[in-house]
């Protein structure tokens, strides 16, 4: 990792010095860029859908972000401290017989890194927005670089049940993980308009459910809704599918658990509203990581997922969406160092896992502070 501390951290000055349009793609990571649709659609009927395109639930507090110009001057002349870690990120490899090993009727959560989680479900395998790509970007050889190897490789992946997707941004939908995937699985779960997305990657399009917020579905005994979230969409170099496609959080219920999946999102007032549909949750996974006053709108600051977890009357709070892109301005910690000393102050049950570590839900655990002392 010390070999790529110094070029990882000033990626985004390179890529926006090669070409406007690599510029351009970046924007996959904030909320500066914008575009305009139009026409019918078969989205028409949605409450989201408006205008052409998705859109977010008022937030009369919502805080506007810094124009596209400020942010890629920034990102352009800027510079980044310690947003890449020096030191090997901790990582528990995982083989196919421990995973097999874990107890088929309970629910477990296994960090497989940033976003990306293997379930097992009563016995069935699921993944959360998997991406075992080596860097999140359009292209395969410059964008944001993993900081860790993902503790298990594509090829060793037991039978997956179902894969759930939160919206398409790089960083949560990989074509080469798809790719692979796409007739390995037996249902996708997605939010409107992904199901083009998945069917250009091979998925058969039978395989996939799109759902609206509040919307439902069941596979294998597990009960999906997909929530609303607080963020956008987009992934064409020339931005022109800004918007296209909707994004969402996620409630899992399998057998008498619930676990919420937040997506990307900034704070707003959709998680009370969830919190009280639901009655509460098992284990919240809320984005963690990020965040910058320029974009406030569409990621959370520790505090604020600190926030969303009490208005979901979550009983424990499990951080993602860190410790595996560069992707923001504050140090690669400073979100398991703010979570951490909120959650140790308000008393709440966190979940800060290495990677490649298992969470049974409901299951007493020790959290440790594993990135301590790493520079």
């Amino acid at each position: 990792m010390a070999d790529d501390s110094g070029s990882q951290g000033a990626y985004l000055p390179r890529l926006l010095r090669r070409s406007a349009v690599l510029a351009a793609a970046g924007c996959a990571f904030v909320a500066g860029c914008s575009s305009a649709g139009g026409g019918e659609t078969p989205y028409d009927k949605s409450p989201q859908f408006k205008g052409g395109v998705f859109q977010n639930m008022p937030n009369p507090e919502l805080l506007p972000a810094a124009s596209t110009w400020r942010i890629w001057s920034r990102f352009i002349v800027g510079s980044k401290v310690d947003t890449v870690p020096v030191d090997p990120i901790p990582v528990r490899a995982l083989t196919p017989q421990s995973l097999d090993a874990l107890a088929a009727d309970a629910n477990h959560v296994v960090r497989l890194g940033h976003s990306s989680h293997l379930l097992k479900l009563k016995g069935k395998y699921w993944l959360i927005d998997p991406v075992f790509s080596e860097r999140v970007s359009p292209f395969t050889w410059v964008g944001p670089k993993r900081f860790h190897k993902p503790p298990i490789q594509l090829e060793q992946l037991p039978p997956i049940e179902a894969v759930i997707l939160s919206h398409d941004h790089y960083d949560h939908l990989d074509v080469a993980t798809i790719e692979y995937l796409a007739t390995r699985v037996q249902r996708y779960f997605v939010p409107l308009g992904i199901r083009a997305r998945l069917v250009e990657m091979g998925v058969p399009a039978e395989r996939v459910t799109e759902l609206d917020w509040w919307q439902g579905g069941e596979h294998a005994g597990v009960k999906l809704t997909a929530t609303p979230a607080q963020h956008f969409s987009g992934r064409a170099v020339t931005l022109t599918d800004r918007d296209r496609t909707l994004w969402a959080s996620w409630v899992v219920q399998s057998g008498d658990q619930r676990i919420f999946y937040s997506g990307d999102s900034g704070y707003f007032p959709g998680f009370k509203q969830i919190g009280e549909r639901f009655g509460g949750f098992d284990l919240a996974l809320m984005e963690n990581g990020a965040y910058d006053a320029y974009w406030p709108g569409v990621h959370m600051t520790p505090e604020q997922s600190v926030q969303a977890f009490e208005d979901l009357r979550g009983k424990a709070l499990y951080s993602v969406h860190n410790s595996t892109f560069d992707l923001a301005f504050h140090t690669w910690h400073d979100p398991l160092d703010r979570i951490a000393d909120l959650a140790q102050a308000k008393k709440i049950d966190l979940a800060t896992p290495v990677i490649g570590e298992v969470l049974t839900v409901g299951q007493a655990r020790t959290n440790v502070r594993w990135w301590a002392g790493l520079k």
